[in-house]
C-alpha cells in the first residue's frame, strides 16, 4: 500500500491526482502544516526536508514531485500517465523538471522569500517580481510547451497533473490566466476529469 503525504495549498495535489487516475488503492495522510507538523521529528525522519509531497512505498519513501510522478506513472502502466517511448518520456520529465525547478520556485518567492533572504527589504522585492516571472513561464509553457490538448499532444500524462496544480496558483501570483488561452482550456478541461474532482475534493485547497 502506497502512503502519500500531502497538505492542501500545495504541490502535493499532483500526485494525489495521478493516484486517483491510477484507480489504485493509496492512504492519503495530511500532513498538518498549522501545527507544524513538517517540521516534527517524526515527519522528518520520513522525509528530513520537512516538506510534501512525499510518497511511502514498500521500497522506502520518495520526495519530489519529478520523481514521484514517474514512478506512479511507471507502476501503474496501464493508466498510460507517461509515453512509452524514452525519448517522449525524457520531454515529459524535462517539463515536469522545469516546473519544480524553475515555475515553482518563481511561484514560492511570494511567500516564501524569507527562504532566500533574512532582509525584509530583499523579501518584499522578491514578492514584486513574482507577477512577471510567472507570466514569462507561462508564456514559455504557452508557446513552447504544451501542445494540446494536453501537454504531450494526444496522451494525458501526470505532467497535466502537475501543470494543472500549478496553473491554480496564477491568480494568487497576480497573473492573468485569460492571456495563456491554452493554458486556460488545459485547465478547463481537466477540472471536467472524475480523479480531478475527486483528488481536489480530498485534497482540499
Amino acid at each position: 500500500m502506497l502512503t502519500l503525504y500531502y497538505a492542501p495549498k500545495t504541490c502535493s495535489l499532483a500526485p494525489f491526482i495521478a493516484l486517483e487516475e491510477t484507480g489504485a488503492p493509496f492512504e492519503p495522510y495530511r500532513v498538518n502544516f498549522a501545527e507544524g507538523e513538517q517540521n516534527s521529528a517524526t515527519y522528518k525522519a520520513l522525509n528530513p526536508k520537512g516538506r510534501v509531497p512525499a510518497l511511502a512505498t514498500p521500497q522506502g519513501v520518495l520526495s519530489e514531485n519529478v520523481a514521484i510522478l514517474a514512478f506512479i506513472a511507471q507502476t501503474y502502466p496501464s493508466a498510460k500517465l507517461a509515453p512509452s517511448d524514452p525519448f517522449a518520456f525524457a520531454q515529459m520529465q524535462a517539463f515536469n523538471a522545469y516546473l519544480s525547478s524553475t515555475v515553482h520556485v518563481n511561484h514560492a518567492h511570494n511567500r516564501r522569500g524569507h527562504r532566500w533572504s533574512d532582509d525584509p527589504a530583499v523579501v518584499e522585492a522578491l514578492k514584486t517580481k513574482v507577477p512577471q516571472n510567472m507570466a514569462d513561464c507561462f508564456a514559455i509553457i504557452e508557446k513552447e510547451y504544451l501542445k494540446g490538448p494536453w501537454v504531450m499532444g494526444e496522451q494525458y500524462t501526470v505532467a497535466d497533473a502537475y501543470l494543472f496544480t500549478i496553473s491554480n496558483w496564477l491568480e494568487g501570483d497576480g497573473v492573468d490566466i485569460t492571456n495563456f488561452p491554452k493554458v486556460l482550456a488545459h485547465r478547463q478541461a481537466i477540472q471536467a476529469r472524475p480523479a480531478v474532482a475527486r483528488a481536489m475534493e480530498q485534497h482540499g485547497g
